[in-house]
């Protein structure tokens, strides 16, 4: 069922992105799995599209907010205003199912930590107040990671809440030509139609959660990311939310295969997507040109894979 429902927006989703369908596999299975993504890469190259592509095609209320350094946490979460003797508070554009955050890292830290609440608890607390968040409640944030002046870098805490890091890449020549004649009249995004419904999405999410994972899986698992915590060239590994997060992404990424249970491969193709944003490199490993996904690699090669007996 979820495979058929997966396909159908992916197809959808591919008229307007060419070439994209690992990375729409992975930010499905983030949504399936009820996380947020963080997409980074050079501009242009269809994250927002992406983001706005995928809303449309699940049918979901959708909301763009442009990060900056004048932003401030009202004008995303909303403010209480004094209207005929009484406050009444008036929802930011947080208040979505769909929040694109784009280049969040240019918001000063204190209007990204009004992400923290939203993103954990899909609530938002305002003059003492809780106000509930629409369900399903997702953010797709972007970042460019060229261009560094006048941004904030996002702290450890924020990085931890986003299920996967992943990157949109660049269009092989052909399929950035079969772009270009796409495009000679007008973006496909304007008559993009909706080929699902959040109620669909909703019953995903509780779907995937069936999804088995074996004792041997679960302990390769742990595995991985204990080595995390243990490699010589990491400052800090991943946290206990990344060993929730690999296992939940890895049954929803499942189910998308059509399958009933987690295989190995799934774990070993996810574990850098979610594990690699959630650690620190030492110093002095970095000014050896160690990348975070290095390390991840380096222990995946090093883990033993369990096996069928």
């Amino acid at each position: 069922m979820i495979q058929t429902f997966s396909q159908k927006i992916m197809d959808n989703v591919s008229t307007v992105l060419v070439g994209k369908a690992q990375v729409t596999e992975l930010v499905l299975s983030a949504l399936y799995a009820g996380g947020h993504v963080l997409l980074e890469d050079a501009p242009g190259t269809g994250k927002t599209m992406l983001a706005r592509a995928i809303s449309r095609s699940l049918g979901l209320d959708f909301k763009r907010v442009q990060f900056t350094p004048d932003l401030l946490p009202s004008d995303l979460t909303g403010v209480s205003m004094y209207l005929d003797h009484q406050f009444v508070f008036q929802p930011g554009p947080i208040f979505t199912q769909i929040l694109l955050a784009d280049e969040i890292n240019r918001a000063t830290p204190k209007t990204q930590s009004a992400l923290l609440e939203a993103m954990a608890e899909h609530q938002v607390t305002e003059s003492g107040k809780t106000h509930a968040l629409p369900s399903p409640f997702h953010v797709l944030a972007t970042q460019n990671p060229i261009e560094q002046e006048g941004t904030y870098r996002l702290p450890e805490a924020q990085l931890d809440r986003f299920l996967l890091k992943l990157s949109v890449g660049y269009p092989s020549a052909a399929e950035e030509q079969h772009m270009l004649e796409q495009l000679v009249a007008q973006h496909p995004i304007h008559t993009l139609p909706a080929v699902a419904t959040p109620q669909e999405l909703l019953q995903a999410q509780q779907a995937v959660r069936h999804i088995k994972i074996n004792a041997d899986l679960r302990h390769y698992l742990v595995q991985l990311v204990q080595a995390t915590r243990q490699h010589p060239e990491l400052q800090v590994g991943a946290s206990p939310r990344a060993s929730l997060a690999l296992q939940s992404c890895a049954q929803a990424y499942a189910a998308i295969q059509g399958r009933s249970f987690v295989l190995p491969d799934d774990l070993k193709l996810l574990a850098p997507f979610a594990l690699a944003h959630r650690v620190q490199v030492r110093l002095e490993a970095r000014l050896r040109g160690i990348r975070a996904l290095d390390v991840i690699a380096d222990i995946l090669s090093r883990t033993p894979v369990p096996v069928e007996a």
